[in-house]
């Protein structure tokens, strides 16, 4: 396929699962990756690997650090494409939540989101040529116990993305989110340990714990997310915008 020839798509959390499946997508598709994350090292297995071709380090919570290096890697070329994947979960029970933990995952799933999109969106504007994607979640659709600052976070995402549709909507830029359900994840593994810790349970029945969410009775993969993210950001998607295109095997 070569539907994103011409393009330079910039993912961020690139180095691992959806991110790195993500990053793949694209790069068939036709399109100039670029990659990022904290771990350099990391990051480049994914280009050894073929599933990128630039990458740059930047923790999506420092916006001066995020700022700089979008702007360095937009030196190659505009950035025609953000898929603003970083995220990070953390469970706990609401009395144990305390600011400092929904500050962590405000931080990393939501402003992280806010500026990437804050970066790249005067360009896409000047040139009339732009797609966003936000990767949300179930959990910023429905709710799940244990998991309020997470869910909280993944909300704002939501209500990021519909309102910011309307404000571009007649500027040649689409601005969307993915929302997975549990996925085949390092990210999932946590969440799987965790389970294995507090209740004794074997690692198989910590996963169908978690697949039993969806009706089909299964993990997504992180290749079906990206599938959902190279349609948006396709020729195809030009008239979907602040939409939230959920994976989950009709959870929702």
């Amino acid at each position: 396929m070569s539907t994103l020839s011409g393009f330079h798509a910039l993912v961020t959390g690139g180095g691992r699962g959806i991110g790195r499946a993500i990053a793949a997508s694209l790069v068939q598709a036709g399109a100039t990756v670029t990659i990022m994350g904290r771990k350099l090292d990391t990051l480049n297995e994914v280009i050894v690997a073929g599933d990128a071709h630039h990458a740059i380090a930047a923790d999506v919570s420092d916006q001066a650090a995020l700022t700089e290096a979008i702007a360095e890697a937009a030196k190659r070329a505009p950035i025609d494409i953000l898929v603003a994947n970083a995220g990070a979960a953390e469970s706990a029970p609401f009395g144990r939540s305390d600011a400092a933990l929904f500050q962590r995952m405000m931080d990393v799933n939501f402003l992280g989101v806010v500026y990437a999109a804050q970066a790249v969106l005067p360009g896409m504007v000047a040139r009339k040529r732009g797609r966003i994607v936000a990767i949300a979640s179930t959990a910023g659709l429905k709710g799940y116990g244990y998991v309020t600052a997470y869910a909280a976070a993944k909300h704002a995402v939501i209500g990021l993305v519909r309102s910011l549709a309307l404000e571009v909507a007649t500027k040649g830029v689409t601005v969307n989110a993915v929302c997975p359900g549990f996925t085949e994840t390092d990210l999932l593994e946590g969440s799987i340990d965790n389970i294995m810790g507090k209740t004794g349970r074997t690692r198989e029945q910590a996963v169908a714990e978690l697949a039993k969410h969806n009706p089909q009775g299964r993990l997504v993969t992180p290749a079906e997310v990206a599938d959902a993210v190279l349609y948006l950001c396709g020729p195809g998607a030009s008239a979907i915008t602040g939409q939230s295109l959920v994976v989950a095997g009709g959870e929702i």
